[in-house]
């Protein structure tokens, strides 16, 4: 009669009530450490519910248990961890049953009877959800397996089948992925927490959560569609001039699953076919890059200390996907100032929202030093290229010469338009947007009297909406509408501007028109 004893790794996995599994272990003992038990029990009474499931996995064992002709025993043991186990196989003269590779590898090299009894092979029930055009794969316990199908920007959800998947299903599934990430070498664990997991296996990305993290096992799995060059994004011949000779500081911004990363790999191959050594930093690594381009991970769990050695590779160029907290900036800025050309990933709605994300993490006049050129990626393509410079002039939307100070110019890059200004005012930082202001097509059901004035600014201060008129509106009474429809009737002080609270009903709707392009203004 053979004996077996357990650990705590096929106990948690649910591994050892497999029936199949069971079935191998006919007419045998099986030998469960009190340590564990109690161990178990104290995680579970803290809110583990893994650790409950492993209780009930026992409890599940023991029923099963007189069926198969096994018996199931607790075994005392003196030592802790992988020395109880060696304790106990020693005693009873057992073989540990274990579902963790790298402990079943160690107890083979000491030359401990030991068994593996995996989870199983996570390939083929990825790739079987995986079919050509699907972009990621969500699955969750007690919910049909659903996936992302297309391309970037044109996507949509769908059922890859109609039953939910079962809660021992994705328990399977999500240990098998742990164990494939540690025993295979070409396999990544990026980030480790106690209830979650994210894993870059090989071309997949995946990130598992575990109760009590989430409400339910689930597991969700991206990859990347397609691998591009830039000649695929068509892009002027200008803005390839740019990027091959003054680009240095790149900002990539875009909502997420937009395409960022797709452009960044291309955008790195790119520096690298030009001769340049190029280097990333990402968390996961899931860059989709040739083996020229190396890419580096958080080092003792910080880009900060990446940051410290990547300086001694001198690198020409830097990607950092992606950008979010403010040691990633800190590092963005750090390097670009020290001569290293950068390319930073953001998440944003906008273009200017990515330029927004800097502001109060780098000095405003230096703001153009370290980022020159914003790329905003969506639905796969370029929406939208700025390019930054500075210069010192009066403010849009300002008269007095006495108020002229630097100004961040923010241009479309076909165009040379500026579009936005973004300078310090009243201790806060501006942004303002300069758009000329026309006459709308519709007409005014009720035309007010006075002249429509198209030269005005509204700026959004901490905790009001300023209206700019210059000397023209100098003590004036200005009637504001948006489109056909009268918003307020506001006099404006000696220097031709007036403050209304943000909070207000009327601030609001001046701030809304404005954003929108539907603000007028007449005097009267």
């Amino acid at each position: 009669m053979s004996t077996y004893v357990v650990d705590e790794y096929i106990l948690t996995s649910g591994g050892l009530t497999d029936e199949s599994t069971l079935k191998k272990l006919r007419d045998s003992t099986i030998l469960v450490p009190e340590g564990i038990i109690k161990h178990m029990e104290i995680r579970a009474n803290k809110g583990d519910r893994r650790a409950l499931e492993a209780l009930y996995h026992i409890l599940k064992l023991r029923e099963m248990a007189p069926k198969l002709k096994i018996e199931v025993k607790i075994a005392k043991h003196v030592e802790r961890g992988s020395k109880a186990l060696e304790e106990i196989a020693e005693k009873h003269d057992a073989k540990i049953l274990t579902s963790n590779s790298i402990r079943w590898l160690a107890f083979r090299a000491k030359g401990i009877p030991a068994s593996y009894l995996g989870t199983g092979d996570w390939r083929p029930v990825i790739e079987e959800f995986f079919q050509k055009d699907v972009m990621s794969v969500h699955l969750k316990e007690g919910v049909p397996p659903m996936a992302k199908r297309g391309h970037p920007g044109h996507f949509k959800l769908v059922k890859l089948r109609e039953e939910p998947m079962k809660k021992d299903e994705m328990m399977k599934l999500a240990y098998a992925l742990i164990e494939g990430a540690r025993s295979d070498p070409e396999v990544f664990i990026e980030i480790q927490r106690r209830d979650a997991y994210v894993i870059q296996l090989r071309e997949y990305r995946i990130l598992i959560a575990l109760p009590p993290f989430s409400d339910g096992v689930e597991i969700t799995a991206v990859r990347p569609i397609v691998k591009v060059t830039l000649d695929d994004y068509k892009l002027s011949n200008k803005l390839k001039k740019r990027l091959r000779e003054r680009a240095e500081g790149i900002v990539i911004g875009g909502p997420p699953g937009a395409g960022k990363t797709t452009f960044t790999s291309a955008l790195a191959e790119f520096y690298r076919d030009l001769g340049k050594i190029v280097k990333s930093l990402e968390s996961p690594r899931d860059l989709q890059v040739g083996d020229e381009i190396t890419q580096y991970t958080k080092l003792n769990g910080s880009f900060v200390n990446t940051a410290d050695l990547l300086l001694l590779v001198r690198p020409d160029y830097v990607c950092f996907d992606e950008m979010r907290k403010d040691d990633d900036f800190n590092i963005y800025t750090d390097m670009r100032l020290a001569g290293i050309g950068m390319v930073g990933v953001i998440h944003c709605g906008s273009p200017i929202e990515a330029i927004e994300r800097f502001i109060g993490r780098v000095d405003l006049g230096m703001l153009p030093h370290v980022v020159d050129t914003v790329i905003f990626i969506e639905e796969g393509r370029i929406k939208k290229v700025y390019s930054l410079g500075i210069t010192v002039k009066v403010p849009h939307g300002m008269r007095e010469e006495g108020l002229a100070r630097p100004v961040v110019l923010v241009r479309d890059f076909e165009s040379g338009q500026a579009e936005y200004e973004i300078y310090s005012f009243a201790e806060q930082v501006v942004i303002m947007p300069l758009r000329r202001r026309r006459p709308p097509s519709i007409e005014i059901r009720e035309p007010p009297t006075g002249k429509e004035i198209y030269d005005f600014a509204v700026r959004e201060g901490k905790k009001s909406v300023i209206l700019e008129f210059g000397e023209l509106g100098a003590n004036r009474s200005v009637s504001l509408y948006d489109g056909d429809r009268e918003i307020a009737t506001v006099k404006l002080g000696p220097m031709g501007r007036a403050a209304v609270g943000k909070r207000r009903k009327v601030g609001r709707q001046i701030l809304k028109a404005w954003k929108s392009g539907t603000l007028r203004a007449f005097f009267l």
